[in-house]
């Protein structure tokens, strides 16, 4: 069963990942078991578990842009969903699509890249 018609991963986003894949043995398998449980809960079947919040102060209209808290890493062992990984994506609800946007290690950096956000989706 598709969850949703497209998941896009912008190219920051690949590389992002590529970076993690250094570190960190399973980030990609980890990132299509977080597609298939975390995003269905929240966008498809609405349960909240506090694990993707809305970025909501960023004065785009759409997408709508999540962070995701919660990224269970399997070679991050012993800290299961809060493993420090997150990741940044958009939400197209009409079109029921997901773009990728950033992820990152949250003792690398603490904040999202704004300006990848407003590159991508400012509405100037």
């Amino acid at each position: 069963m598709k969850i949703f018609n497209e998941i896009i991963r912008l190219p920051e986003f690949e590389r992002d990942l590529k970076k993690l894949k250094k570190r960190f043995k399973t980030p990609e398998e980890d990132l299509e078991i977080f597609i298939k449980v975390q995003l269905q809960l929240y966008h498809k079947l609405g349960k909240d578990n506090q694990g993707v919040v809305p970025i909501s102060d960023l004065s785009i209209e759409n997408p709508k842009i999540f962070k995701a808290r919660k990224f269970a890493c399997k070679a991050l062992k012993g800290r299961g969903a809060n493993s420090g990984i997150r990741v940044v994506y958009g939400y197209f609800e009409a079109e029921n699509k997901v773009e990728l946007i950033e992820v990152y290690f949250k003792g690398d950096k603490g904040k999202e890249d704004r300006g990848r956000i407003a590159h991508y989706y400012s509405n100037e």
